[in-house]
């Protein structure tokens, strides 16, 4: 079933409310359906940004701090 649901506006909510990071702290994961949505429309787990995340963990610059 499709519904239609708004993406999420960092002006207006906290960015843990609608998601969290993947065990690797590489990828984007939705918590909500806002979550799940932003992710998908804004594609926040697309290649460059994975690895650039990747790279991040490894000289301690991601996650960042809440």
């Amino acid at each position: 079933m499709n519904r239609i649901v708004q993406i999420s506006n960092p002006r207006q909510e906290t960015w843990q409310k609608h998601f969290e990071w993947s065990e690797e702290k590489d990828l984007t994961v939705g918590k909500t359906s806002t979550g799940y949505a932003t992710v998908i429309a804004l594609k926040l787990n697309r290649h460059e940004l994975v690895e650039t995340r990747r790279e991040w963990i490894t000289v301690g610059w991601h996650p960042p701090e809440d």
